[in-house]
């Protein structure tokens, strides 16, 4: 049994068969935090959040200072209704990262699911402060103005989006190929009621945020095929 074999299993969707392998690697080498952190989300993907959370205690008493590690574990709070504590460690990695826009972009997705909308607007603005051309917190915080029913606010957030990746209403030369409108993983949701009865697993929340802040291609599909959608749901 190896790290890599467990990898692909996870990859794979074969939980159970990477849970074995992983399990195996901790009992070998019980100080490997990488190993927890896998094992961590797999057992949340198989709705062992509790298990979950006592493996993201032990990364964290590892790694103290590893803000991705305490994001993380601020999700695996959150899937447990224990949002009080799961603010306290998005706040906690956002003071040990200020510089770093993931910080206010994941903790404003994770304020939207809770109802702090204005927290929400006010964590993307500080992610756009950080960097003015990431078009998905312009997008997300034109969702949430939606949400608010700031409509002239939300209009030119989402112009902005827009205008950063290119994209042009009613341009269908500028549309990306049907087989290119997926994100390399699960696509970032559109923050509306609908989506906040979706089960979320920690996986799915880290991909939704993380991916598309470091890949500036995956923004510009993704916002295409946002765009896509909704002009076919009003067609």
């Amino acid at each position: 049994m190896t790290f890599e074999q467990g990898i692909i299993h996870y990859k794979e969707g074969k939980f159970e068969l990477a849970l074995e392998i992983f399990d195996q690697l901790i009992k070998e080498q019980k100080g490997n935090s990488l190993y927890f952190l896998y094992r961590g989300r797999i057992l949340s993907r198989l709705g062992k959040t509790v298990e979950a959370l006592a493996d993201f205690d032990t990364i964290v008493s590892l790694e103290p200072y590893n803000t991705d590690f305490i994001s993380d574990r601020a999700v695996v709070l959150h899937l447990l209704k224990r949002n009080e504590e799961a603010l306290a460690e998005f706040d906690r990695a956002a003071n040990l990262d200020p510089a770093n826009p993931y910080r206010y972009s994941s903790r404003a997705f994770f304020k939207d699911r809770i109802g702090d909308l204005h927290g929400a607007i006010a964590d993307y603005e500080k992610a756009i402060e950080l960097d003015p051309e990431d078009a998905v917190a312009y997008n997300n915080k034109g969702l949430v103005e939606e949400k608010m029913g700031f409509q002239s606010k939300s209009k030119k957030s989402f112009e902005k989006a827009d205008d950063l990746v290119g994209y042009k209403p009613g341009n269908q030369s500028e549309k990306i190929p049907a087989d290119k409108t997926k994100t390399p993983n699960e696509p970032l949701p559109k923050i509306s009621n609908s989506t906040e009865k979706q089960t979320l697993t920690l996986s799915y929340f880290i991909q939704t945020v993380k991916s598309l802040l470091t890949n500036r291609k995956t923004q510009s599909e993704f916002i295409h095929f946002l765009k896509g959608k909704k002009t076919n749901s009003e067609g």
